[in-house]
């Protein structure tokens, strides 16, 4: 257990669960929140963030999902079940439990918002409202896959290629991937920060990582679309708050709130004025709106 040198009063420990350690950061006293990063980002993704709740009065828990960061990686079957999003939701009630909280908000950001609407499906009297940051539905964004999606998310299409292709091909020199693949989606100067980037890449580096992270995509193509599928016909009951970034690719080909109307009861959002990265890029919007959320009746 040591102090956290991005989330300012956080303290990072990791939670040893049945089939995983999950390395995760935690302050505050108050109305629990869950706050789950994407890729290629970690838990410090929230830094800007975490902070400002914490000082509002909640008590806010920032994991690694399963195979990012410093959370552990467990081995993969043919399936890719040990990286369904339903897996590592359950890994997310475990860890809360853990801590004692049984009912709790949740903010998910890329694929952690993907984690956190199979959490709300699976455990709906757990979730109390949930937030998803720049996404659309997993099961809709491939069903309405054009040449442009493919063209401008093409690591959804690259890193399910067949192990070990996309491995070989990002541990062949990860900085420059990582590098890339954050450019490519942010729309603010200064907004990922060098020492940022060289947390993220600490890890990313690791061949266990790349492979985790592939086997993550690797389910979202498979065994998460056959998930969705089954429940094709159930609806979130916990509010929904949808926010996108107005200069991000999900912004530009989707009708945001209408997706999510279609798997939600009662669903809210926004945009606000960043590309993908919204915890990083727009700190400052994206807390007053999760406030606003949270204390909402």
């Amino acid at each position: 257990m040591s102090s956290s040198p991005f989330l300012q009063g956080f303290t990072v420990k990791k939670a040893v669960l049945p089939d995983v350690e999950i390395n995760y950061a935690f302050a505050g006293e108050g109305p629990p929140v869950l706050l789950l990063h994407g890729h290629p980002q970690t838990h410090i993704v929230w830094r800007k963030v975490a902070p400002k709740l914490v000082e509002a009065g909640y008590s806010v828990i920032a994991p690694d999902l399963r195979g990012y960061g410093d959370s552990g990686k467990p081995e993969s079957d043919a399936e890719h079940r040990p990286y369904s999003k339903r897996v590592m939701a359950g890994d997310q009630i475990a860890l809360m439990a853990e801590l004692g909280h049984h009912r709790f908000s949740v903010v998910g950001h890329d694929r952690g918002g993907r984690v956190a609407h199979r959490l709300a499906l699976d455990f709906p009297d757990v979730v109390e409202r949930l937030a998803v940051l720049d996404i659309a539905p997993t099961r809709t964004m491939y069903a309405q896959t054009d040449q442009e999606f493919a063209t401008r998310y093409f690591w959804w299409f690259f890193l399910i290629q067949p192990f070990d292709f996309p491995e070989k091909m990002i541990g062949a020199d990860p900085e420059y991937f990582l590098r890339r693949h954050i450019a490519g989606q942010v729309r603010t100067d200064g907004a990922v920060g060098e020492e940022a980037i060289a947390e993220y890449l600490r890890t990313y580096k690791n061949p266990a990582t790349i492979h985790a992270i592939c086997e993550d995509y690797r389910a979202s193509a498979g065994i998460d679309l056959e998930h969705d599928t089954d429940d094709e016909h159930r609806r979130i009951t916990a509010p929904l708050l949808a926010i996108w970034g107005a200069n991000s690719v999900v912004g530009d080909l989707y009708d945001v709130l209408a997706t999510w109307k279609e798997k939600a009861t009662g669903v809210t959002g926004c945009s606000l004025p960043c590309g993908h990265a919204i915890p990083e890029e727009a700190p400052d919007g994206l807390t007053a709106r999760l406030m606003e959320f949270f204390s909402s009746p």
